[in-house]
């Protein structure tokens, strides 16, 4: 790597944090030349703007996130347990760059606000979706994760749990939310999402719905409707 290369990366590797702690808006170029050791004209002499910077900063925040959420996990055959150990990684690894998850802060801080970092957000968002589409696509083919999953869905419900876990995270400072939302998933997946499950509202996996098992509910719902409960 030639030496300009090489001051450019370390740039974005510094300016990084920054962006993520403090957002576009909040990051002064005071602070971006005290994390680079450099002056202004030798952080604008790799970067047209302070916009690019942050363009940048944000896709080097989200690749190191992304890594880590994703380590390892292709050694793991089942795909669900796949599944499951993504989570089980988002929930122990929630700060790898220091401010939190870059594409939940990307996405608060540009909501009304910088189109360019917007989309670098969305990009992100929509590559971190097609990574578990891929996997859930791959457990249906394998016949390890039932055929009636909406892949989007599933994908869509995975990240959105988890990504409000970390918002109330970040608010109330406890963990215990990731837990729950881990939980959550876990259990979802082992119930509804794994094939031969047991489990689920038949309470028979993958097994079809016999007249006993409708006629039971019917008289469940029944009588749920005469009490007068909240179903």
């Amino acid at each position: 790597m030639r030496k300009g290369e090489a001051t450019r990366q370390g740039i974005i590797r510094k300016a990084a944090p920054i962006f993520n702690q403090r957002g576009y808006d909040g990051a002064a170029l005071s602070d971006l030349m005290r994390a680079t050791g450099l002056e202004k004209g030798g952080i604008y002499r790799h970067f047209s703007s302070k916009e690019a910077l942050a363009a940048e900063a944000f896709d080097y925040a989200w690749r190191e996130t992304l890594s880590a959420r994703i380590h390892d996990l292709d050694e793991i055959s089942n795909t669900v347990d796949r599944l499951k150990q993504l989570v089980a990684n988002f929930v122990e690894r929630p700060g790898i760059i220091p401010g939190g998850c870059p594409l939940l802060n990307t996405a608060i801080d540009t909501d009304d606000g910088n189109a360019v970092l917007r989309e670098r957000a969305r990009e992100a968002l929509r590559g971190w979706r097609s990574y578990i589409i891929s996997v859930i696509h791959a457990g249906i083919k394998a016949r390890q994760i039932r055929p009636r999953i909406d892949a989007k869905k599933l994908a869509t419900l995975i990240i959105s749990s988890l990504e409000g876990a970390i918002m109330l995270y970040r608010l109330e400072r406890t963990e215990e939310t990731l837990r729950v939302i881990q939980a959550h998933l876990d259990s979802y997946l082992e119930a509804e999402v794994r094939v031969g499950s047991s489990r689920g509202l038949f309470g028979g996996g993958d097994r079809k719905q016999t007249g006993d098992d409708l006629a039971t509910v019917k008289t469940a719902t029944g009588s749920a409707s005469k009490k007068g409960s909240k179903i």
